[in-house]
């Protein structure tokens, strides 16, 4: 064959067919793009797709583009009716889209639209934060409907999905699972809890327990995070705020066995979540999973007083103890530590010192007043500073006095940046470096958990009061934290935070391309050199051009006052 003969061969015309039939007293149309082509003498047809699902305005615009296919500029000069305004922004929604397409939310999602609408939450999540609400809102002013494909939806659309993904939230987390580790299973696994307080008192999981945030009086929930090696979150799991952290445990170890289908397994956690009772559970039947965890003051003061371990092991970098029982002690001080728990025992004491001048001075500027009063202030002043152990309060001749047991304060920072790790694994598995290491990882947990619940995701506060909408909520915001913590990693280069990277983003708005006033089709000009450099970052890509779907968002508030003004 010719270089001429495989042109003429090629050469192809590509259109829309449609035509209507009549069944059953009903006429349904049908449109195929087709394609007309040579073969030699003779011109042939083939089908390339059926778009009979497609509306009349999306038909049309595909006949229009494959008319002036050769040059859209001819759109231009054909008239008058062709015209252009500012559409809706289209940068960050599609960055945080395209980001949740590469790490498998989209596909663990699912194509239905309560997937797409539960895609929409943790992209909004992602975006610009808030409740329901303000996620309707925000499909307002970004092309939600547009990129996912999206109907009509209001707040209670989005409320009820909350309670489809706390329904699907373990096959959701599965599929996620399987996104990341195809074939090999992970061996080791972080996890951790927090606690989230409530303004309010009539969420069903909340209740008064251990506030981690400081608020007093405040009911809360206990939320549980299993992240692998790196840090990345696999699952999310709610409790009620009374809840123990050991308690939260076991359906971890379950969840990674039965769900996650891992046999090696090391679980990595603080010394309030593995004691005794979870070493237990972990080393039974049928799992037979290691741990690596911390243990407490008391217990490393009663290694040494039995001569387990000893003082100037702590001097050494890192320093090992095994013993006949098969458990390994890992140990090391911290210098930075140690001086920072020094400043603060210094503060802590300047502060009772200050409070001993003021009760002084009340008592000099005030005869008639009792001293015992003022005594038990300062009293109260060192109880509340705790250091109550080392310090002794009394008072003579209405003169309060401070005095410090220095033997004691010496006993008391003799541990002052110290830590001793327990582990049951054997030398062959980790060296004490690695073990180490893996404790310290923990603070990617704590990580998590500080830009999911304040500092980019906002998870408080929680506008939503049934259980299932608490988990689904919780749910949505570890989703979201992924996406950050990807976009952290490909912006860690670019001198921003990820917040002000989906602020300029977001600056970028489509183009709807109209034709005799009605829309076609959503153009995206080229961005600006900052917006550019910060797609190209994320390995995103713009389309050219998007379809319009011409869906204006609305929340049912907005939506029932319109009704009543008209």
């Amino acid at each position: 064959m010719t270089i001429l003969q495989l042109i003429w061969y090629s050469v192809t015309t590509m259109y829309v067919d449609s035509s209507k039939s009549k069944q059953n007293g009903r006429i349904y149309t049908r449109h195929l793009l087709r394609e007309s082509y040579r073969e030699g003498k003779k011109v042939k047809h083939r089908t390339i797709a059926n778009i009979s699902r497609c509306s009349e305005k999306e038909i049309a615009a595909i006949r229009l583009a494959l008319r002036h296919k050769k040059n859209l500029s001819e759109l231009i000069e054909k008239g008058k009716s062709f015209s252009q305004k500012q559409g809706l922004s289209v940068g960050a929604v599609w960055l945080v889209y395209d980001i949740a397409r590469q790490i498998g939310i989209v596909d663990a999602l699912g194509i239905t639209r309560r997937g797409k609408l539960g895609l929409w939450q943790v992209i909004a999540r992602v975006i610009d934060q808030g409740s329901r609400l303000s996620a309707v809102r925000l499909a307002g002013v970004h092309a939600a409907c547009d990129v996912l494909g999206l109907g009509k939806f209001d707040e209670d659309d989005l409320y009820d999905n909350l309670d489809w993904l706390c329904e699907n939230q373990a096959l959701i987390e599965d599929r996620l699972f399987r996104n990341i580790y195809r074939t090999d299973k992970p061996g080791l696994f972080l996890y951790d809890v927090t606690s989230s307080y409530f303004e309010g008192t009539h969420n069903e999981l909340s209740a008064f327990g251990y506030n981690r945030d400081g608020k007093k009086g405040k009911k809360q929930i206990v939320i549980g995070l299993l992240c692998n090696e790196a840090g990345v979150p696999l699952s999310v799991e709610v409790f009620t705020g009374n809840t123990q952290d050991p308690r939260t445990f076991a359906p971890q170890i379950k969840k990674v066995a039965e769900r996650f289908g891992s046999e090696e397994v090391t679980f990595v956690g603080d010394r309030g979540m593995i004691k005794s009772q979870q070493i237990e559970q972990l080393a039974s039947e049928p799992y037979g999973f290691h741990y690596i965890t911390a243990i407490t003051k008391p217990q490393i003061e009663k290694l040494l007083k039995e001569k387990v371990i000893q003082m100037d092991l702590f001097e050494q970098e890192i320093a090992e103890v095994k013993t006949t029982e098969g458990l390994r002690y890992v140990l090391r001080r911290n210098p930075a530590r140690a001086l920072e728990i020094q400043k603060s025992r210094q503060d802590k004491l300047k502060a009772l010192k200050k409070e001993i001048v003021k009760q002084n001075q009340y008592l000099k500027e005030h005869p008639r007043s009792v001293v015992e009063v003022s005594l038990r202030r300062v009293n109260d002043r060192c109880k509340q500073l705790k250091i109550s152990d080392w310090t002794l309060i009394s008072a003579s001749e209405r003169v309060i006095q401070l005095t410090v047991d220095d033997d004691i304060l010496t006993e008391e920072a003799k541990l002052d940046g110290c830590y001793v790790l327990k582990t049951d694994l054997s030398e062959a598995a980790a060296t004490k470096e690695i073990i180490h290491n893996r404790y310290k990882d923990l603070a990617l947990v704590e990580s998590a958990f500080r830009t999911s619940k304040t500092v980019e995701l906002e998870l408080r506060p929680i506008h939503v009061r049934l259980a299932t909408r608490t988990r689904g909520h919780a749910f949505v915001v570890m989703m979201a934290y992924r996406i950050v913590k990807e976009l952290s990693i490909r912006w860690q280069n670019m001198n921003l935070t990820v917040q002000e990277g989906i602020d300029e983003l977001a600056t970028l708005c489509a183009n709807e391309v109209l034709l005799d006033g009605a829309v076609q089709f959503n153009q995206i000009q080229e961005p600006r050199e900052s917006v550019k450099r910060l797609l190209d970052a994320t390995n995103v890509r713009l389309p050219k051009s998007l379809p319009c779907c011409g869906i204006k968002v609305t929340t049912k508030k907005k939506l029932q006052s319109s009704r009543k003004n008209t």
